[in-house]
């Protein structure tokens, strides 16, 4: 690879870092309004049960669509930072390799005014016995230092080649993630749209009557969970990190759930359950999957105040145990950060981020 070509390639990657910042809601596509044909049936057609199933239903596919969102914009963030660091690298490394060409520069200028004789032939000719002497050493020296600047150089040059290599796939994965990401929201954005547009179609009596069927659902999950013995104590105490993560969770009791969304002033679930780790100085991963799939798995029995509980098979749900058998969540979209029984839900599993 020739100077010039390192160079372009550096100074495009450095120029594709300001796409960055563009955000990948541009890219998704509008969400067309549902017309007079739509398949989906109205919610008078249905009872107040079957309509709270199909919200609750949509609502989970959301959230599942919100951890993938979630994950591609963490991965993309990673892989920008790589970049960064490999443009960096490039730089210096093209700095290395200009340098290094300058110096033999030097050497090949030096032997042109000893009239291009090699050193071997400049000391026999010197008849000096102690000059010749401390030549062959001078010239010993010379040839390593040659033979290692040319050692030098060639690794300089394949390292660079390196770096632009990952750099340009680091680029690659970027894209990918963005199209990830595209297509994530606009599944995201359809089934919220959905929900929404069942509930709009009930009268005020009936959207009180559906909250109160989803709180009645929820507690009667709860007092079977309690009476199942799952949880033999509901009064562990947490470690220190813990407490500093229940303090900052059950701070953000009040504030709306927005999908993607990691603080201050709104969440999704797992936006909260990671930002509340993060200001316990404990990061853990920033999707309730990814939480689901790193952090280490405790039984329910063992679990205490700060531990995160995973909800649903396709690990979509997470929220944080608080103590008394309750959690603090961000529900779903229309809700806000609440406290809840820990047995309102399915249960997959328990994490503990700082076991």
């Amino acid at each position: 690879m020739n100077r010039r070509h390192c160079a372009t390639a550096a100074i495009t990657l450095v120029c594709a870092l300001a796409l960055l910042t563009a955000p990948v809601q541009a890219m998704a596509a509008p969400i067309p309004e549902p017309g007079p044909t739509a398949t989906a049936p109205t919610a008078a057609k249905k009872s107040l049960e079957e309509v709270r199933d199909e919200i609750d239903t949509l609502y989970r596919k959301a959230g599942a669509a919100t951890d993938a969102y979630n994950l591609a914009e963490e991965q993309a963030k990673k892989q920008s930072s790589e970049i960064v660091r490999l443009t960096k690298a490039i730089a210096d490394g093209q700095a290395e390799i200009a340098e290094l060409k300058d110096r033999a520069g030097a050497q090949a200028r030096e032997q042109y005014r000893n009239g291009g004789l090699p050193p071997g032939a400049q000391l026999v000719l010197s008849g000096d016995p102690d000059l010749f002497m401390d030549g062959v050493n001078q010239a010993r020296q010379g040839q390593q230092a040659t033979k290692g600047m040319l050692t030098e150089l060639e690794q300089a040059q394949e390292d660079l080649e390196t770096y632009t290599k990952d750099a340009s796939l680091n680029w690659e994965k970027i894209e990918a993630n963005r199209v990830k990401q595209a297509k994530a929201k606009k599944s995201i954005d359809a089934q919220i749209a959905t929900a929404e547009k069942l509930e709009s179609q009930l009268a005020e009596e009936e959207r009180a009557r559906l909250l109160q069927l989803e709180q009645d659902a929820a507690s009667t999950a709860q007092a079977a969970w309690l009476s199942s013995g799952a949880l033999k104590d509901i009064n562990r105490d947490a470690s220190a990190a813990g407490k500093q993560a229940v303090a900052f969770a059950t701070g953000q009791i009040g504030k709306p759930y927005v999908w993607g969304a990691e603080g201050p002033g709104s969440y999704d679930c797992s936006g909260l359950t990671s930002q509340a780790w993060a200001a316990a100085k404990q990061p853990i991963p920033r999707t309730s999957q990814e939480q689901w799939r790193q952090l280490p798995r405790i039984p329910i029995q063992d679990m205490r105040p700060g531990d995160l509980i995973i909800y649903h098979s396709d690990a979509s749900h997470v929220g944080m145990y608080v103590g008394d058998g309750s959690i603090v969540h961000a529900p779903r979209p229309g809700r806000h950060v609440t406290l809840t029984g820990a047995g309102s839900m399915q249960i997959l599993g328990v994490v503990r981020p700082d076991k």
